[in-house]
């Protein structure tokens, strides 16, 4: 089995149980995730499966879209309800959600949740947070492509961004734009990528007779294809010649082969098989 398997995480498991329950149920060791999504968050969570594995470095479509709810009145140590409240404050409802959600559209440098897996000096943000030092600011350059309401009265939005962009981290920003304390009450990822949920399989009912596996070549399409006699020089690694304007081509034969990068003029080295 070679391909993308989308799945549909409920909440109460990690991205890596979800991964290991299916390596169980499709029978299969080589299997992983693209891009981890929290416990205590449900939604799309792409999967590659068999040669599909070796493309991971080459994914390239991570824009995220998510649903999600604000709860205001405190702050928690996760920077969502499920952590433990770190500071009250009585709430301010004097705000336009619409105006403040907008607000946060552009690029921006968004300060990281402790609780996380970003790493500094190799070890994770977590980590640090469980040894008691809280006190480390780290930030990534994210971009907010649109952010708006779906549900006025429940904080409710629906927010479009990308890879390294938190969700939890704009619900605690939410509050320190209107004068309030929050976090994040709710979180459902519903797309990664050209990946949406309505193409995402529930994670119980998924097993080796009904498994929809999506080809490779779609998180592969924004490299130009080449079809290459004869193959099997592509098969055994050999340097090719290749008259394109293209520094990077994936090579198939019925399906993608190799990933080649120009070495000088038109030879081209193999960086990366697929078979």
């Amino acid at each position: 089995m070679d391909g993308i398997i989308v799945v549909n995480k409920p909440t109460g498991m990690t991205s890596h149980d979800v991964v290991n329950k299916l390596r169980r149920k499709l029978n299969t060791k080589k299997i992983g995730h693209t891009g981890t999504l929290d416990p205590d968050a449900s939604g799309v969570l792409v999967v590659l499966v068999g040669k599909a594995c070796k493309a991971l470095q080459f994914l390239q479509d991570t824009d995220k879209v998510y649903r999600s709810s604000i709860q205001l009145g405190y702050t928690t140590s996760t920077d969502d309800v499920f952590g433990e409240i770190k500071e009250q404050k009585q709430i301010n409802l004097d705000f336009d959600f619409d105006s403040v959600l907008q607000s946060f559209e552009g690029k921006q440098r968004q300060k990281v949740p402790m609780t996380s897996s970003k790493k500094v000096n190799g070890k994770k943000l977590l980590e640090y947070q469980r040894q008691g030092i809280e006190n480390i600011d780290v930030f990534n350059n994210v971009k907010i492509y649109s952010i708006h309401s779906i549900n006025k009265d429940e904080l409710s939005f629906e927010v479009h961004c990308s890879s390294g962009c938190y969700v939890r981290s704009i619900c605690r920003d939410f509050g320190l734009k209107t004068n309030n304390l929050s976090c994040m009450k709710s979180l459902q990822r519903t797309q990664v990528g050209r990946f949406t949920i309505d193409m995402a399989q529930d994670l119980e009912t998924i097993n080796s007779e009904n498994v929809i596996v999506y080809p490779l070549s779609m998180i592969l399409s924004h490299i130009p294809r080449i079809d290459y006699q004869p193959i099997q020089d592509v098969y055994n690694g050999k340097h090719i010649r290749i008259d394109t304007k293209y520094d990077r081509v994936c090579i198939y034969d019925s399906n993608p082969v190799a990933i080649y990068d120009r070495d000088h003029n038109n030879v081209f080295k193999c960086v990366r098989g697929l078979f």
